[in-house]
């Protein structure tokens, strides 16, 4: 289900990556994939970007 979507704008601010890097990662399955939200603009589930946060986390922390 859509809890809440995240602008496509905010989730490269929060993620601290460039535009054609998270649309590198979504190409190569590794980030969820936008939702078309009208003719010009995509955003994304914000419970899927929080997952994938999560997930970033647990590498970090099974790695040190």
């Amino acid at each position: 289900t859509l809890s809440s979507s995240s602008a496509a704008s905010d989730v490269y601010k929060r993620q601290g990556l460039g535009r054609s890097y998270i649309y590198k990662l979504i190409a190569d399955g590794v980030f969820p994939k936008p939702v078309p939200l009208g003719a010009r603009a995509t955003g994304w589930v914000s419970d899927e970007v929080e997952s994938w946060i999560l997930e970033r986390i647990g590498e970090r922390d099974q790695a040190g």
